[in-house]
């Protein structure tokens, strides 16, 4: 049955939720610790692509995180998990590493995908909120980070979870680019369209 809200109600309602959001990123910092630096290691040291994957909303925040990856100079592809069960998982190879994207770590596309990628040669990072999954088990570097309970309405609609993945994620991309040395020039070369690329021509 639908609820009668009034102009401040509503208004109120969206104010909580960016400030539970707000709380729910903010608890990604305590969590950070020796798996980011591990991770960060063996991205910057890879001599193919990331390929990033994930279901659900995970593919949401994988695409994103394969697309900001490029930007900040790491070459990143996504790659959905459904279709590896027909044929994409062909553009894996031992140059190669995998980024999964799985909450519970049991999702049987994804790691369906993890396990061609690990007979085919490439590294597997994963990141889970359950690090005795078979996902994490499988995984060369477990990335494994739990948003608080209260972050998702019903604690499954995944909108403030998925915030604090993507948090994360943005936060390997900065560090990548920083260890890269990665320059405003270099990224002008892959962005020069849209706004974006007006405003390098004017700065650089």
């Amino acid at each position: 049955m639908s609820q009668n809200y009034d102009q401040k109600q509503i208004l109120l309602l969206a104010q909580e939720t960016v400030q539970r959001e707000s709380l729910v990123v903010d608890a990604l910092i305590l969590q950070l610790g020796e798996s980011i630096v591990d991770a960060s290691h063996l991205m910057l040291n890879c001599n193919g692509h990331i390929l990033v994957s994930g279901s659900g909303t995970s593919n949401a925040v994988a695409t994103r995180f394969a697309h900001l990856l490029s930007c900040c100079g790491t070459p990143a592809l996504f790659i959905h998990p459904g279709d590896s069960q027909h044929g994409l998982s062909g553009a894996v190879t031992e140059k190669d590493i995998l980024f999964a994207i799985s909450k519970g770590g049991e999702t049987v596309e994804v790691n369906y995908l993890a396990r061609v990628a690990i007979s085919r040669g490439a590294k597997l990072i994963s990141l889970t909120e359950k690090s005795e999954s078979t996902l994490a088990k499988l995984s060369d570097v477990v990335l494994c980070f739990k948003a608080p309970p209260d972050s998702d309405p019903y604690g499954m609609i995944a909108t403030g979870s998925s915030l604090f993945n993507s948090a994360l994620c943005d936060a390997l991309c900065v560090v990548l680019l920083n260890l890269r040395g990665y320059s405003l020039e270099q990224f002008g070369k892959t962005h020069p369209g849209g706004a974006v690329g007006q405003k390098l021509k004017e700065i650089l």
